[in-house]
């Protein structure tokens, strides 16, 4: 069995997994259980495959290691917060207040289940690339996992601060001025670690690609290739999801939106002035 059909089968006991227990239990995070896990066995398939093969698979099992690293943090940051404890995404909740039952239903089946497991196949298909052009490890291979691994640092920093800053406003008994985190790495964006996920997923498409260029291949199939589809539709999902998450925030928070005007919502930028701050001569 060639590789991308066994992460396929995978991928649908994973879905078939997702839609069941959402229906047993009435919750609908599973998703988000299996997010950190199921894309590292997935490009694990792929090294084992160039592996047996007895190609040159130096490539495959570097980008497998930068990706179980990714999953362990990930697994980490999640299972400390509550996630595999049966705590539900509060976004969840309130998107089926807004809907109907049978609209929300419709909802868990098409983006929560089967789009959202989906992307995570398609995240990881650069790895496919690779195994599909076995040529030794170059330089610019060395560049990218070594941008991925910053940003990999990047996205801890960036959770272990707002987990502090979480665990602070507990023992102030729930409110911590302004409400929200501002200082650190959200100084200068208002989600780092959104940027950072985001950002070790492109460095893994650079991956793939850098392997298809080596081999031979141009601008278009090598440098840019389908599997790009994966690291555009993350940040897509990504984009989004922020967007509904800062509506929830602003809210909740009057002092949200002089910090919409003064920072970066995803890229790390210098903030500009607030509003409440003159300029001085």
């Amino acid at each position: 069995m060639d590789p991308l059909s066994l992460v396929l089968i995978v991928f649908g006991a994973a879905c078939a997994f997702c839609w069941i227990t959402s229906l047993i239990t009435k919750e609908t995070s599973w998703v988000d259980r299996l997010w950190s896990i199921v894309p590292a066995i997935y490009v694990w398939i792929f090294a084992i495959a160039g592996i047996l093969a007895g190609e040159d698979a130096a490539r495959l099992v570097l980008m497998a290691v930068l990706v179980t690293a990714w999953a362990v943090r990930l697994t980490f940051n999640f299972a400390r917060k509550g996630g595999y404890t049966g705590m539900e995404d509060y976004r969840w909740a309130i998107l089926r207040a807004r809907m109907k039952p049978w609209q929300f239903q419709i909802f868990n089946l098409l983006f929560i289940v089967l789009y959202q497991n989906a992307l995570l196949v398609l995240i990881t298909l650069p790895a496919l690339i690779a195994w599909q052009h076995p040529v030794p490890v170059n330089g610019w291979d060395v560049v990218f996992a070594l941008l991925f691994a910053a940003f990999l640092v990047g996205e801890f920093t960036a959770d272990q601060q707002q987990w502090n800053f979480h665990q602070a406003k507990k023992r102030a008994g729930g409110h911590l001025d302004p409400g929200f985190l501002t200082t650190g790495l959200f100084r200068v964006s208002r989600h780092p670690n959104f940027f950072f996920e985001q950002a070790q997923w492109w460095a893994f498409y650079a991956l793939g690609a850098t392997a298809a260029v080596a081999s031979g291949l141009g601008l278009w199939g090598g440098a840019i290739n389908w599997t790009i589809l994966g690291a555009v539709l993350l940040t897509v999902l990504f984009i989004g999801s922020t967007i509904f998450t800062e509506s929830i925030t602003a809210s909740k928070y009057p002092a949200y939106a002089d910090y919409r005007r003064t920072t970066s919502m995803l890229v790390p930028w210098p903030p500009k002035r607030s509003a409440e701050q003159p300029r001085t001569a």
